[in-house]
C-alpha cells in the first residue's frame, strides 16, 4: 500500500467489497457469496525460502527502494497502537484497547513486510476458543463472559515481528565443576545420649576450561509491536513459521494491519540477547562437569539477515469499570491470552460462603470438640 495507492478488491459478481476466507486461499463476497481464487505464490517459495533481508543495510537505511513502503497510519492515544488505514475512513476505533481515534492523513515509510502467516481460524472459531477461556476464569464478572457470546465481532489483526538469522561462532573461557564427597563425623544428642554418626558432604572441584561453540540461527521471532505487552504476546507462541508465504495484500483484505513501533535495531538487540542465552547454554554442555562457571565468551556474528512479517491475531478489548482488557486468540492455532478483570462482589460472596461453611462446621461438630472452649 502506497500513499496514493488503495488496495481494493471487488467482487466480479456485484462490486462488493471482497474479503480473505481464513484457513482458505481465496477471497469472499459477504454480499452474494461469491469466491475468488488469490494468485497465491507457489508453494515451494513458503517458509524457509522467503527472501531475506541484509542486516547491516537495514540498520544503515539502506535498502533498495522496492523494500519500502509508504503507509497512512494513526497512533491509538491510549495503547500507542500504529494502525494502518485503508481508504477515506476518518475516525475508528482501536483495536488493541477500543480507544476511539481520529485518523491523520500523514504517511510513515517503512520496511514492507517480506512475508505471512495468513488467518486459518475464523472469527466464529476464534470467539468458541475466546468463550472456552474466558468460562474458566473464576470471580470474573458476569458482564464478561455476556460480552463474549453476545459482544460486537473480534477484530482480526495482523502483528508485525522481525525475524532475525545469524551465524555464530564463540570462544569462551570458564571453569568445570566436578563434585566429590567427603566423610564427616559429628555428635548428636538423642534421649539425652550422645551418639556419633557420619554424613557425606558434598565438595567442588574446579578445573580451568576454555573452548570453541559455533550455532546457527533461524528466524528467532522478535514482536515489533508496543501495543501488546510482551507477555502476552509471548505466550501465543509457538507459530509454525514454516506456515510463512510470501506477502500478497489480497490476505489483508476485511482485516486491519498494525505499522510496527519497534525498530529494527531494538528488535536485533532483543534478539542478540535471546541468542546469547542459548550460546550460554551451549557453552556450558562443552564445559560439562556438574557445575561451570563462565568467565567469558566472545562471539563473532556473520550472515546476519532480518525479515518483517505479520502474524495473524483475532482481539477484543472489553471494557470494564473504566478500564480496558484485551484478549488474544493465536488466528492460527487457536491459543487464547488475555488480561483478566476481577468481580469485588463475587470475591466478596465467596469469602462470606466460606466463613458461613466455617461458622456452620463449628456449630454442628460443637466447638468443645475442636478445643475452642477454654
Amino acid at each position: 500500500m502506497t500513499a496514493t495507492t488503495e488496495d481494493r478488491w471487488p467482487c466480479a459478481q456485484c462490486g462488493a467489497q471482497l474479503r480473505f476466507a481464513p484457513g482458505q486461499t481465496s477471497l469472499t463476497c459477504d454480499h452474494c457469496g461469491h469466491e475468488q481464487a488469490i494468485s497465491a505464490p507457489p508453494a515451494q517459495t513458503r517458509g524457509h525460502a522467503l527472501r531475506e533481508l541484509d542486516l547491516d543495510r537495514g540498520l544503515h537505511d539502506d535498502l533498495p527502494k522496492g523494500e519500502m513502503v509508504d503507509v497512512r497510519t494513526t497512533s491509538c492515544p491510549s495503547c500507542g497502537a500504529q494502525i494502518e488505514i485503508e481508504g477515506a475512513t476518518h475516525a475508528t476505533e482501536c483495536p488493541f484497547c477500543a480507544t476511539p481515534v481520529v485518523l491523520d492523513t500523514g504517511t510513515h515509510r517503512l520496511i514492507k513486510p517480506q512475508g505471512l502467516v495468513p488467518f486459518a481460524l475464523t472469527e466464529a472459531q476464534a470467539r468458541a476458543a475466546m468463550i472456552s477461556w474466558m468460562g474458566r476464569l473464576w470471580f470474573a464478572p458476569n458482564t464478561l463472559l455476556e460480552y463474549a457470546r453476545k459482544g460486537r465481532a473480534m477484530n482480526g489483526i495482523y502483528v508485525p515481528y522481525w525475524t532475525f538469522d545469524a551465524d555464530t561462532a564463540s570462544r569462551y573461557t570458564g571453569q568445570r565443576g566436578e563434585h566429590y564427597y567427603v566423610t564427616e563425623h559429628y555428635t548428636v544428642t538423642v534421649d539425652g545420649r550422645s551418639e556419633n554418626r557420619t554424613r557425606q558432604v558434598q565438595h567442588t572441584r574446579w578445573h580451568s576450561a576454555s573452548g570453541h561453540v559455533t550455532r546457527d540461527f533461524d528466524d528467532v521471532l522478535v514482536i515489533a509491536s508496543h501495543s501488546l505487552p510482551n507477555r502476552l504476546a509471548d505466550a501465543l507462541e509457538p507459530w509454525d513459521l514454516g506456515a510463512l508465504t510470501p506477502y500478497t495484500p489480497e490476505f489483508l483484505a476485511g482485516f486491519q494491519a498494525e505499522g510496527y513501533t519497534v525498530a529494527l535495531a531494538d528488535g536485533h538487540g532483543t534478539a542478540r540477547k535471546r541468542m546469547a542465552q542459548v550460546i550460554d547454554g551451549d557453552v556450558r554442555r562443552d564445559i560439562g562437569g556438574d557445575e561451570q562457571r563462565v568467565t567469558s565468551v566472545d562471539t563473532s556474528w556473520s550472515e546476519e539477515t532480518f525479515k518483517h512479517v505479520l502474524l495473524p491475531v483475532w482481539m477484543a478489548a472489553y471494557k470494564y469499570n473504566g478500564k480496558s482488557f484485551r484478549f488474544l486468540v493465536n488466528g492460527q492455532t487457536g491459543e487464547v491470552q488475555g488480561e483478566r478483570p476481577w468481580s469485588i462482589w463475587k470475591i466478596a460472596f465467596a469469602v462470606v460462603a466460606v466463613v458461613t461453611i466455617v461458622a456452620g462446621g463449628i456449630y454442628i461438630i460443637g466447638p468443645e470438640n475442636l478445643g475452642l472452649t477454654n
